[in-house]
């Protein structure tokens, strides 16, 4: 299990990052939460097994189709359990 905090920066807003991250953190069964920020990037928290947040932080380099990621920032922290879900955060 682990955790995986990331700032994602580009075209990232207005496109439905939000919702289609939840969307595949869910398909994923990763718990944690997703939000805008007001310089434009999003922040996530991803929670799970290791291949799930493995494959969602791939899928973050992309994001829904109207997105345009630019860069995506990863760090790692202390697994903590605290989410039973994956959600938007406003």
């Amino acid at each position: 299990m682990k955790r995986m905090h990331v700032l994602i920066s580009g075209r990232v807003q207005g496109v439905f990052f939000r919702a289609e991250t939840q969307r595949a953190a869910t398909g994923f069964k990763l718990s944690g939460w997703v939000r805008n920020l007001p310089d434009g990037r999003v922040e996530a928290v991803f929670e799970g097994e290791d291949a799930a947040v493995d494959k969602m932080l791939a899928w973050c380099h992309h994001g829904p189709p109207a997105a345009r990621v630019q860069e995506v920032i990863v760090t790692e922290e202390t697994y903590t359990g605290e989410f039973t879900s994956f959600g938007i955060k406003y």
